[in-house]
């Protein structure tokens, strides 16, 4: 382009060796080179998922070299196209998923078969945090779980990241919907559009709630033998993380379950939920937001298990330029 001058450099979160939030440093780095596939994005904003904090600590054990720069969902400007790519041009705003993280930084590389150009009516930050969380809801309930209009779904951690997205599609299907959370999030999932509410601190809520016949699971943990005794036979459990199921109680009630499916978020994907924003049908619920310096801090909310929607990290505006 004409007058463009790359810059070299930029600022990254950025941790060399696994641990907890205080492993997590905030750096100069290169800017990332992209290949012919491939755009680089001016980031506007990131979010938080259970992912990257589960990364940093070391779960994923060596899968992700380090130095390692986490984040995957964003929000932002292209700023550079590869050689290859015909769908999208400088100046662009988009959203989309990193192929292999960088997100928490000035710039990133993103393929652009990953990307799409920005729902017009949100900001960056509602933008961003989409992509992962939004199509997992909707694989989970579409393509894994089969939902149809007129049927029970029942949602564990319905007030999270994916769980509030999940919720708001299964309403726009024509599902009946229950929402598991906390008692405080009563009122924030029935303006979701939850039917029926349950409380998992109560000992006793599966008894309270109407059978389903899918529920997903956003939780996971030991917990989830307990959903299995509200699928009705024939029913599905789908997880989104990994729990404990019980195959021997399952098969005894004729319940499906799947396996942890983690799809490639496509740009047909994210049109897809791009429209339903549009259309005013889904949006995204935003618990806190923190400057790229404070990502630790983010790391800590999304760790405590207790964020409402999404955590939101922000790294640049139009206005920085």
């Amino acid at each position: 382009m004409p007058g463009y001058q790359r810059k070299e450099t930029m600022k990254a979160i950025r941790y060399h060796r696994h641990g907890g939030p205080e492993v997590l440093q905030y750096e100069v780095v290169p800017v990332p080179l992209v290949n012919e596939r491939e755009v680089l994005v001016r980031v506007h904003a990131a979010s938080i998922n259970p992912g990257d904090w589960q990364i940093r600590s070391g779960m994923a054990g060596d899968r992700f070299p380090l130095p390692y720069i986490p984040g995957w969902d964003i929000s932002g400007t292209v700023e550079e196209v590869g050689a290859g790519v015909t769908s999208l041009r400088v100046g662009d705003e988009v959203f989309g998923m990193t192929a292999n993280s960088g997100a928490c930084a000035e710039y990133a590389a993103l393929p652009a078969a990953q990307l799409a150009r920005k729902p017009r009516s949100i900001s960056h930050e509602a933008a961003a945090a989409l992509p992962q969380s939004a199509c997992t809801a909707w694989n989970a309930l579409f393509v894994q779980g089969g939902l149809k209009a007129g049927q029970r779904v029942l949602i564990n951690g319905a007030s999270g990241g994916v769980g509030h997205f999940a919720v708001q599609l299964a309403k726009w299907k024509g599902a009946e919907v229950t929402g598991v959370a906390s008692g405080r999030n009563e009122a924030f999932l029935r303006e979701l559009g939850a039917d029926q509410f349950a409380d998992y601190s109560s000992g006793s809520w599966t008894q309270a709630v109407d059978p389903v016949q899918l529920a997903v699971d956003t939780v996971g943990g030991t917990e989830g033998n307990r959903l299995l005794e509200v699928i009705t036979p024939g029913g599905s459990l789908v997880p989104v993380t990994r729990g404990n199921y019980d195959t021997d109680q399952a098969a005894a009630g004729q319940i499906d379950v799947h396996e942890v499916a983690m799809l490639p978020v496509t740009t047909a994907d994210l049109e897809r939920i791009s429209r339903l924003v549009e259309e005013g049908q889904l949006r995204a619920a935003i618990d806190r937001m923190f400057p790229l310096k404070e990502t630790a801090l983010a790391h800590e909310l999304s760790e405590s298990r207790r964020a409402r929607g999404k955590i939101i990290i922000h790294v640049s505006s139009t206005a920085d330029r």
